[in-house]
């Protein structure tokens, strides 16, 4: 098996004095700016669930954005199923999913369930096969009456709305930025069942996910990959995590590798 994702020194630098200091200087950066990645070596093994921990800030969503073709890296490089995130763009979208917490593409008069046929439609699932998905989705993921509007969810069922369409194109590879937050105890079971289903059945997807949360990681993840201030301070399994720290548990694991001096 090959790898999912690749990246090389990935960096990105969030650049400061692009204001009227850049006006007056020729448009120039001023060197100052925060390092939301630096120089990030990483690689997911397909079909392997793999857990992306760090502090709010840490740098995971910016990591997200630029696998999925959204931000562009300031240096490095990074592949998806071996193609360049930067230089090959269309062959990088139609393999993976992203779902975030904050979901706004979603239509507030249209029904949960129409909002997810509009989706399977866009990814040209035949009528069966979105209506087979979209039942498969909300009933793993605990979604009550898909009939009422959109702007009538709670919070929680929005979010789950979020998942279930993350779940409709088929992607290969599904990024999953905090997928709990917002989640209440239940439904985060039960899309921690539906995920290792989804890996036991051999369905052939990798699943990546961010989260600031030990236990989250600790549940879910065949390795886990601890990012802080922009750098990856260690990637692997649970015991390998153990062997390197010496500490037993992740959340004593977590405190070691990003306390501050």
């Amino acid at each position: 098996m090959g790898y999912a994702i690749e990246t090389n020194q990935l960096t990105k630098i969030f650049r400061k004095g692009r204001g009227l200091w850049s006006l007056f200087n020729n448009g120039r950066w001023d060197g100052k700016g925060t390092r939301a990645l630096d120089g990030v070596d990483l690689q997911v093994e397909e079909g392997e669930i793999f857990a992306l921990l760090g502090p709010n800030g840490a740098g995971k969503t910016t990591l997200i954005k630029i696998l999925c073709s959204l931000v562009l890296p300031d240096g490095g490089e990074a592949r998806i199923f071996g193609h360049d995130v930067v230089r090959e763009p269309k062959k990088v979208k139609p393999a993976i999913s992203l779902t975030v917490g904050e979901e706004r593409s979603f239509y507030w008069r249209l029904t949960g369930r129409q909002n997810l046929e509009f989706f399977a439609a866009l990814y040209n699932l035949s009528k069966k096969e979105a209506r087979r998905k979209i039942g498969e989705a909300a009933a793993a993921l605990g979604i009550e009456d898909l009939d009422k509007r959109y702007q009538e969810y709670s919070t929680g069922n929005r979010h789950r709305l979020a998942l279930a369409r993350g779940f409709l194109n088929g992607a290969r590879l599904i990024f999953m930025d905090e997928p709990t937050r917002s989640l209440d105890p239940n439904a985060s079971l039960a899309l921690r069942d539906l995920i290792r289903r989804q890996v036991r059945e051999g369905s052939g997807k990798t699943f990546f996910f961010t989260t600031h949360q030990t236990g989250e990681a600790e549940a879910l993840a065949d390795r886990i990959a601890i990012l802080d201030q922009g750098k990856l301070r260690a990637c692997g399994t649970l015991e390998a995590l153990r062997r390197l720290t010496g500490e037993s548990s992740l959340d004593r694991i977590f405190y070691r590798l990003t306390e501050r001096p």
